[in-house]
C-alpha cells in the first residue's frame, strides 16, 4: 500500500539519499532537511520501495508538504 511521507515543519531539502525504485529498510534515511541550522532526517518507518520523490535538493518545503511516495511491505 502506498503512503506519502510529509514534511513535519518548514525546512530546506539539504540532501536526497534515495530515488524512485530504491528499496529501503526500516530506519533508513530518505532525505535530510535543514531548519534553524539543524539537520532533520526523514526516516522510513517500514521496509519497502520508493515510488517517487516530490522535491529536489535546495527546495524549500512547508509543513505537511509531500516529500516521498513510498510503498511499505
Amino acid at each position: 500500500m502506498a503512503e506519502t511521507i510529509q514534511s513535519v515543519m518548514g525546512a530546506s531539502v539539504w540532501k536526497i539519499l534515495v530515488g524512485p525504485g530504491d528499496r529501503v529498510e526500516e530506519d533508513d534515511v530518505f532525505m535530510i532537511l535543514e531548519a534553524m541550522k539543524m539537520e532533520i532526517p526523514v526516516i522510513a518507518e517500514d521496509a519497502g520501495t520508493v515510488l517517487a520523490i516530490h522535491v529536489s535538493e535546495g527546495d524549500t518545503v512547508s509543513a505537511g508538504q509531500a516529500l516521498v511516495e513510498f510503498a511499505a511491505e
